[in-house]
Protein backbone atom coordinates (compact mmCIF):
# COMPACT_ATOMS: atom_id res chain seq x y z
CA UNK A 1 0.00 0.00 0.00
CA UNK A 2 1.31 3.46 -0.91
CA UNK A 3 1.13 5.79 2.06
CA UNK A 4 0.86 9.56 1.96
CA UNK A 5 1.71 12.07 4.70
CA UNK A 6 0.73 15.71 5.08
CA UNK A 7 2.77 17.96 7.37
CA UNK A 8 1.23 21.18 8.64
CA UNK A 9 3.99 23.64 9.49
CA UNK A 10 2.80 25.88 12.31
CA UNK A 11 5.69 28.36 12.21
CA UNK A 12 4.60 31.97 12.47
CA UNK A 13 7.02 32.87 9.67
CA UNK A 14 5.73 33.15 6.12
CA UNK A 15 7.70 31.57 3.28
CA UNK A 16 10.62 33.52 1.87
CA UNK A 17 11.73 35.06 5.14
CA UNK A 18 14.08 33.85 7.86
CA UNK A 19 14.76 30.11 8.11
CA UNK A 20 12.36 28.32 10.43
CA UNK A 21 13.30 25.78 13.10
CA UNK A 22 9.94 24.08 12.48
CA UNK A 23 10.94 23.69 8.82
CA UNK A 24 14.14 21.99 9.84
CA UNK A 25 12.42 19.51 12.16
CA UNK A 26 9.71 18.71 9.62
CA UNK A 27 12.37 18.25 6.94
CA UNK A 28 14.06 15.61 9.10
CA UNK A 29 10.78 13.78 9.52
CA UNK A 30 9.89 14.09 5.82
CA UNK A 31 13.29 12.67 4.85
CA UNK A 32 12.69 9.67 7.09
CA UNK A 33 9.20 9.14 5.72
CA UNK A 34 10.45 9.32 2.13
CA UNK A 35 13.10 6.72 2.93
CA UNK A 36 10.18 4.47 3.90
CA UNK A 37 8.52 5.26 0.53
CA UNK A 38 5.90 7.56 1.98
CA UNK A 39 4.84 10.50 -0.20
CA UNK A 40 5.11 13.74 1.81
CA UNK A 41 3.56 17.18 1.28
CA UNK A 42 4.16 20.14 3.59
CA UNK A 43 1.81 23.09 3.98
CA UNK A 44 3.07 26.22 5.75
CA UNK A 45 -0.06 27.43 7.50
CA UNK A 46 1.12 31.06 7.81
CA UNK A 47 1.07 31.34 4.01
CA UNK A 48 -2.69 30.73 3.89
CA UNK A 49 -5.73 32.73 4.97
CA UNK A 50 -7.32 30.24 7.33
CA UNK A 51 -10.42 31.90 8.71
CA UNK A 52 -11.33 31.54 12.38
CA UNK A 53 -14.15 29.12 13.11
CA UNK A 54 -15.01 25.49 13.71
CA UNK A 55 -16.63 24.51 10.42
CA UNK A 56 -15.04 23.00 7.33
CA UNK A 57 -15.75 26.11 5.24
CA UNK A 58 -15.96 29.60 6.69
CA UNK A 59 -16.91 31.24 3.41
CA UNK A 60 -15.26 33.29 0.66
CA UNK A 61 -11.49 33.50 0.85
CA UNK A 62 -11.14 30.69 3.38
CA UNK A 63 -8.08 28.57 2.59
CA UNK A 64 -9.07 25.78 4.98
CA UNK A 65 -11.25 23.68 2.62
CA UNK A 66 -8.24 22.86 0.39
CA UNK A 67 -6.04 22.10 3.41
CA UNK A 68 -8.81 19.91 4.84
CA UNK A 69 -8.92 17.96 1.57
CA UNK A 70 -5.15 17.42 1.72
CA UNK A 71 -5.45 16.12 5.30
CA UNK A 72 -8.21 13.69 4.39
CA UNK A 73 -6.33 12.50 1.29
CA UNK A 74 -3.39 11.46 3.50
CA UNK A 75 -2.80 8.48 5.79
CA UNK A 76 -0.51 10.40 8.14
CA UNK A 77 -0.82 13.90 9.58
CA UNK A 78 2.18 15.62 11.16
CA UNK A 79 1.59 18.82 13.12
CA UNK A 80 4.77 20.86 13.48
CA UNK A 81 4.79 23.79 15.89
CA UNK A 82 7.17 26.09 17.68
CA UNK A 83 6.60 26.80 21.36
CA UNK A 84 5.23 30.30 21.94
CA UNK A 85 4.44 31.42 25.49
CA UNK A 86 4.60 27.77 26.53
CA UNK A 87 1.93 26.75 24.02
CA UNK A 88 1.51 25.59 20.41
CA UNK A 89 1.62 28.44 17.89
CA UNK A 90 -1.56 30.32 17.10
CA UNK A 91 -1.65 29.01 13.52
CA UNK A 92 -1.26 25.41 14.72
CA UNK A 93 -4.13 26.00 17.13
CA UNK A 94 -6.19 27.51 14.31
CA UNK A 95 -5.76 24.31 12.27
CA UNK A 96 -6.79 22.19 15.25
CA UNK A 97 -9.82 24.39 15.84
CA UNK A 98 -10.88 23.95 12.23
CA UNK A 99 -10.58 20.16 12.58
CA UNK A 100 -13.22 20.41 15.30
CA UNK A 101 -15.70 20.07 12.41
CA UNK A 102 -14.62 16.41 12.11
CA UNK A 103 -16.68 15.73 15.25
CA UNK A 104 -19.85 16.22 13.22
CA UNK A 105 -18.66 14.85 9.86
CA UNK A 106 -18.93 11.10 9.36
CA UNK A 107 -18.18 8.56 6.66
CA UNK A 108 -20.67 6.06 5.21
CA UNK A 109 -20.25 3.87 8.28
CA UNK A 110 -20.95 6.64 10.77
CA UNK A 111 -17.32 7.13 11.82
CA UNK A 112 -15.50 10.46 12.02
CA UNK A 113 -14.06 11.26 8.60
CA UNK A 114 -10.58 11.24 10.13
CA UNK A 115 -11.01 7.59 11.14
CA UNK A 116 -8.14 5.31 10.15
CA UNK A 117 -5.62 8.12 9.94
CA UNK A 118 -2.51 8.45 12.09
CA UNK A 119 -1.03 11.63 13.56
CA UNK A 120 2.31 12.70 15.04
CA UNK A 121 3.76 15.92 16.43
CA UNK A 122 7.00 17.89 16.01
CA UNK A 123 7.91 20.65 18.48
CA UNK A 124 10.78 23.15 18.58
CA UNK A 125 11.59 26.04 20.86
CA UNK A 126 14.13 27.78 23.04
CA UNK A 127 11.92 27.68 26.09
CA UNK A 128 10.53 24.94 28.27
CA UNK A 129 7.32 23.16 27.35
CA UNK A 130 7.78 20.51 24.64
CA UNK A 131 5.90 17.87 26.66
CA UNK A 132 3.11 20.29 27.46
CA UNK A 133 2.77 21.41 23.85
CA UNK A 134 2.80 17.86 22.46
CA UNK A 135 0.22 16.82 25.09
CA UNK A 136 -2.10 19.65 24.02
CA UNK A 137 -1.78 18.77 20.34
CA UNK A 138 -2.09 15.00 20.93
CA UNK A 139 -5.29 15.44 22.92
CA UNK A 140 -6.81 17.67 20.24
CA UNK A 141 -5.86 15.21 17.48
CA UNK A 142 -7.30 12.33 19.49
CA UNK A 143 -10.52 14.28 20.07
CA UNK A 144 -11.00 14.75 16.32
CA UNK A 145 -10.47 11.09 15.49
CA UNK A 146 -6.79 10.52 14.72
CA UNK A 147 -4.94 7.46 16.03
CA UNK A 148 -1.73 8.30 17.87
CA UNK A 149 1.19 5.84 17.62
CA UNK A 150 3.64 5.24 20.45
CA UNK A 151 6.58 7.69 20.58
CA UNK A 152 4.95 9.92 17.96
CA UNK A 153 6.74 13.10 18.94
CA UNK A 154 10.12 14.55 18.02
CA UNK A 155 11.28 17.73 19.67
CA UNK A 156 14.21 19.98 20.49
CA UNK A 157 14.22 22.56 23.24
CA UNK A 158 17.12 24.93 23.72
CA UNK A 159 18.26 26.68 26.86
CA UNK A 160 15.38 28.48 28.55
CA UNK A 161 15.41 32.17 27.67
CA UNK A 162 18.32 31.51 25.31
CA UNK A 163 18.78 32.86 21.81
CA UNK A 164 19.88 29.69 19.98
CA UNK A 165 17.22 28.05 17.81
CA UNK A 166 17.10 24.57 16.32
CA UNK A 167 17.71 26.00 12.86
CA UNK A 168 21.00 27.51 14.15
CA UNK A 169 22.55 24.21 15.30
CA UNK A 170 25.64 23.08 13.40
CA UNK A 171 24.84 19.45 14.20
CA UNK A 172 21.57 17.81 15.12
CA UNK A 173 21.82 16.01 18.46
CA UNK A 174 21.66 12.22 18.26
CA UNK A 175 18.76 12.16 20.72
CA UNK A 176 16.71 14.22 18.22
CA UNK A 177 17.57 12.02 15.22
CA UNK A 178 16.70 8.94 17.30
CA UNK A 179 13.34 10.45 18.23
CA UNK A 180 12.67 11.30 14.57
CA UNK A 181 13.54 7.73 13.51
CA UNK A 182 11.20 6.28 16.13
CA UNK A 183 8.39 8.66 15.17
CA UNK A 184 8.77 7.73 11.49
CA UNK A 185 8.91 3.96 12.05
CA UNK A 186 5.98 3.82 14.46
CA UNK A 187 3.82 6.21 12.44
CA UNK A 188 4.38 4.39 9.14
CA UNK A 189 3.82 0.99 10.72
CA UNK A 190 0.52 2.00 12.30
CA UNK A 191 -0.67 3.80 9.18
CA UNK A 192 0.09 0.67 7.16
CA UNK A 193 -1.86 -1.49 9.59
CA UNK A 194 -4.86 0.80 9.52
CA UNK A 195 -4.73 1.08 5.75
CA UNK A 196 -6.53 4.45 5.98
CA UNK A 197 -9.87 2.73 6.48
CA UNK A 198 -9.62 0.74 9.67
CA UNK A 199 -11.79 -2.27 10.51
Amino acid sequence: MNLKAIALNGTLKSSGGEPSSTDRMLDLIARGLREMHVEVETIRLADHDIKPGVTSDEGPGDAWPDIRTAILDANILIIGTPIWLGQPSSVAKRALERMDAFLEETDDEGRMISHGRVAAVAVVGNEDGAHHVSAEVFQALNDVGFTIPANAVAYWVGEAMGSKNFVDLDEIPEVVTSAVDMLVRNTVQLAGLLGNKGP
